[in-house]
């Protein structure tokens, strides 16, 4: 199924820093040395976090990082830390969102407590935020993003026909 890595970018872009879309990024491979062999070990399983009343993200971590991708059509990651300012910015926003688009997972990482997946994701600012769809890396830009910039990217990602893009990407390659 995971061929060789490679970036598409498609056009026109779909939100801020446009919409990419990849087999696997080949920057979590050195991740899976440093966890056993795979980011996820079998039986353990990313937990749900309520943090309102209505609202719900999920932890991942590097147990649990790949299978959450892998496992649902749609998955935002905020890479995210406590003393960051703009990380508690912009924590509203994503939960708020985590609310008006209950199939997506909304998941979070903690930078301090998940320094390797940081480190493998090549995270160097936060928050930085990822979108996958169907287990490819599709969007991915450091900032906060005020509420409707996130409305537009989640947008777009929803919209995104991933296999045409890749079936395009082929092509070109042929």
């Amino acid at each position: 199924m995971i061929g060789t890595p490679r970036h598409v970018r498609l056009s026109p872009p779909a939100g801020p820093g446009g919409i990419t879309a990849e087999r696997r990024p080949p920057h979590f491979a050195p991740l899976r040395s440093q966890v056993g062999g795979a980011f996820f070990v079998h039986g353990n399983v990313a937990r749900r976090v309520a943090v309102g009343t209505d609202m719900a993200t999920t932890e991942l971590n590097a147990a649990t990082f790949e299978q959450t991708i892998v496992d649902n059509d749609i998955v935002l990651v905020d890479f995210w830390a406590s003393w960051c300012g703009p990380c508690r910015q912009f924590a509203p926003v994503y939960d708020a969102a985590s609310e008006t688009y209950p199939d997506i997972v909304f998941g979070k990482v903690d930078t301090e407590a998940e320094q390797a997946l940081a480190g493998a994701a090549r995270i160097t600012s936060i928050p930085t935020l990822m979108a996958f769809k169907k287990g490819h890396l599709v969007f991915s830009q450091p900032g906060a993003l005020p509420k409707e910039a996130l409305a537009q990217v989640i947008d777009a990602v929803v919209e995104l026909d991933v296999d045409a893009a890749l079936a395009a990407a082929e092509q070109q390659d042929a």
